[in-house]
């Protein structure tokens, strides 16, 4: 009877193990997560978006990565400035739905929804670098970040302490983006619990303006000639009277530049002065009074020569320390069952149209570069041209880890894209944009919205501050815009065809052949500003009366 008895306790035992096992392997095999973000990070300057630098290879390991998984050729930001970019990955909602529409916005811990979801998955979560949205980032279980935009060289870094944030600080010396990459380190070796799968966000202060690269990188590409955009010198027919004035009478004022075009904010002022980057480059020599000599061609060529090998020496230091993380991967097991996902905050003018910065719904700002590395479920050397933007980042990073995106998030998964490759039918076939800055910082960018399908880009130009600067109750910063300009600018729509104008050298707005797509797209903006709560007429009437009466200019 013993034996009888022990054996059938064997037989329990054996099925309840049995039972419970999968269990444990699903746990196991729960992927790891990270998120690496450059601050702008343009896709011009990677090898595998093919752009006039990619020649220079300015990414090899960053190359690598994007070709053992993913790369998206049509992933766009929603507002192209830093602080909503960021406000829009971490909730998965587009700027007026999360509050961030300008640099003052923040995103308190209650609404930190990409990290909540990922505890609520078993997931640790940790976020390394640059955060720049004000409130603690306490919905993550580890953070070492900056503060504010942060320094280059020797940054200060804020953590979790006895204090109360933002007090807890811990100095470290040499460059940020080698900082960052030792934080994001140590954290995956000594800190973290290796009994969950982690989800950290990685940001480097690099590659933003002032472009203070490490000194060891001084002399790279210092021989090396830079290819130019055509549009650097010629801009043809870009543009409308809402970025150009009448009579071109906007053109010294609108836009940041590298040319002497922008008697406000000209980065050969900035270069030849030599206000920044003396760590960097102790050697460096700047005449300043023989630049200004030069003729303006000369002037410019001189100037974006300069400009860009000190962007590109960030972007080196980047690629760089991605090869490092990517090795530490490697060395302790985990990089196969790690989902690796690289991206910028947004895009960044390198010249086009004689435009620096960011803020334009112009392609080269609004392009993020964006690519996805997990072997397991995402097939090597594969591309999309599927639309996505930053908002669609937390609901897919959310399904990839087995979960559902909270019903406030308005962005889509695309996971179903990443998995098979293939556009699903019901597919967004557009994204809207937004800019609701306006003549802010010495850049001055007119606000603005618009829409980009695969072949058409339609851009209204409204020209007012997103609140009445003539209300005497109205919240807006002054000190913190920096602005120099209390005006409004002139109204105007922009069309572009990308299919044939690629550059977006043609505004073709009052071309009568796009007459029905132009009136098709208005249609298609109209209802997506509807779907995602964008519309002015509560919040912001002034702007809306401004839209009623130019909509059909």
């Amino acid at each position: 009877m013993f034996k009888k008895l022990f054996f059938i306790f064997l037989i329990g035992v054996f099925f309840s193990a049995c039972e419970e096992a999968p269990q444990e392997t699903v746990v196991a095999k729960k992927p790891n997560i990270i998120y690496i973000m450059a601050d702008d990070h343009t896709t011009q300057a990677f090898g595998i978006y093919g752009s006039r630098l990619a020649s220079l290879n300015p990414t090899p390991a960053l190359d690598q990565l994007a070709n053992e998984g993913m790369i998206f050729d049509n992933c766009f930001v929603t507002n192209a400035i830093c602080t909503p970019s960021r406000a829009t990955i971490i909730t998965g909602q587009y700027s007026q739905a999360n509050g961030v529409l300008d640099l003052e916005g923040h995103i308190p811990p209650d609404r930190q929804y990409l990290p909540q979801e990922m505890r609520k998955l078993g997931y640790e979560s940790a976020i390394v670098g640059k955060w720049h949205l004000e409130e603690e980032p306490a919905s993550f279980d580890y953070y070492a970040v900056l503060p504010g935009q942060g320094k280059y060289h020797d940054p200060e870094f804020i953590v979790q302490g006895e204090e109360e944030w933002p007090k807890n600080r811990i100095e470290t010396t040499g460059h940020s983006s080698d900082n960052i990459t030792d934080l994001t380190i140590n954290w995956l070796k000594d800190k973290r619990n290796k009994d969950k799968p982690f989800f950290l966000m990685h940001h480097y202060k690099a590659p933003h303006d002032d472009f203070e690269y490490a000194p060891r990188y001084k002399d790279y590409l210092e021989d090396a000639y830079i290819p130019e955009p055509a549009s650097l010198y010629v801009n043809g027919n870009n543009g409308s009277v809402a970025t150009r004035g009448n009579n071109d009478s906007l053109l010294t004022v609108i836009g940041s530049s590298v040319s002497k075009r922008n008697t406000i904010r000209s980065m050969g002022m900035r270069l030849w002065s030599d206000e920044f980057t003396k760590i960097s480059n102790p050697d460096f020599n700047a005449d300043f009074k023989t630049k200004l000599d030069l003729s303006d061609r000369a002037y410019t060529h001189a100037t974006y020569q300069e400009y860009l090998k000190r962007y590109l020496r960030c972007v080196k230091g980047v690629d760089d320390n991605v090869a490092r993380l990517i090795k530490f991967l490697k060395d302790e097991g985990l990089y196969d069952n790690t989902i690796i996902v690289y991206t910028g905050d947004q895009g960044f003018m390198l010249g086009e149209h004689d435009y620096i910065d960011k803020r334009w719904m112009y392609e080269e700002s609004m392009r993020m570069p964006f690519f996805v590395r997990y072997p397991e479920k995402i097939k090597a050397g594969t591309r999309t041209d599927a639309i996505i933007n930053n908002a669609d980042f937390a609901p897919t990073l959310i399904d990839m880890a087995g979960g559902t995106a909270p019903e406030q998030m308005q962005g889509h998964s695309f996971k179903t894209i990443l998995e098979t490759g293939e556009e699903p039918e019901d597919w967004q076939q557009s994204t809207y944009y937004r800019y609701w800055m306006h003549m802010a910082h010495a850049h001055a960018n007119p606000a603005h919205f618009g829409i980009r399908t695969k072949q058409y880009k339609l851009i209204f130009f409204y020209g007012k501050y997103w609140v009445d600067t003539k209300d005497p109750a109205a919240t807006w910063n002054k000190k913190s815009w920096g602005n120099r300009f209390e005006m409004d600018t002139p109204v105007a729509w922009e069309f572009y065809d990308l299919s044939k104008d690629p550059k977006e050298m043609n505004n073709a707005y009052n071309n009568p052949e796009y007459r029905d797509v132009i009136a098709d797209l208005k249609n298609q903006l109209l209802e997506k500003r509807k779907s995602l709560n964008e519309e002015d007429g509560d919040k912001y009437p002034h702007i809306q009366k401004v839209i009623d009466a130019h909509w059909n200019d």
